[in-house]
């Protein structure tokens, strides 16, 4: 059992084992909804909610889950919680939910809320199971807006819809196009790891 303190664990997901920076994981997201900040922003707090909350229900209920069912009463959990943040949003910002589409959705799908369910919820006790998934959706929501700022800022002349750049500015259209995240994404996982990798070798 992994014993962490909440300094540790949130270094752990924002840091040394960012989800989409290290471990390659949650992109299909990152890549549709980084346009704009706001769409990141409310992505990456919806991920980290259903994260953190599946995390802690899964680790609560840990020691009395049938492991033949466990993958399925995960999931279960999972989606239940995706559910409300999805009725959330179409009561509350239905233009935000109408904008991220799909992808709220897709939440479910998501491979860093089931990776954190059983690399960590499934084996610690609640509160650290909590923060751990709380890590991982700040890791994750940290990069949606490095993208986003740069897909905006570029493409719109704007950082959460307030403009920045003045008539001076030429949108890039390219920006607000899916080929820039995989751009911005793959420099961001190169400069990232590029570091990380100096960084062991001192």
């Amino acid at each position: 059992m992994a014993k962490h303190s909440a300094k540790k664990i949130f270094r752990l997901g924002i840091l040394d084992e960012n989800p989409v920076l290290i471990q390659i994981i949650g992109i299909c997201s990152a890549l549709a909804v980084t346009n704009l900040m706001m769409n990141s922003l409310i992505m990456g707090l919806a991920l980290t909610f259903v994260t953190g909350i599946s995390s802690l229900t899964i680790s609560i209920i840990r020691l009395y889950t049938p492991k033949h069912v466990r993958m399925m009463i995960q999931v279960l959990i999972i989606a239940a919680y995706v559910i409300i943040v999805d009725i959330f949003l179409k009561a509350y910002m239905p233009e935000m939910s109408k904008a991220l589409g799909p992808y709220v959705g897709l939440i479910i799908t998501n491979c860093i809320i089931m990776g954190r369910a059983e690399a960590y919820a499934q084996i610690n006790p609640p509160i650290p199971s909590l923060l751990d998934g709380i890590a991982a959706g700040l890791g994750y929501t940290i990069v949606l807006l490095a993208i986003a700022f740069f897909r905006e800022l570029m493409g719109f002349g704007t950082i959460f819809g307030f403009q920045i750049l003045g008539d001076w500015w030429t949108p890039w259209t390219i920006m607000v196009m899916p080929p820039a995240a995989f751009f911005f994404l793959a420099i961001f996982i190169w400069i990232f790891n590029s570091k990380r990798e100096g960084e062991v070798t001192k």
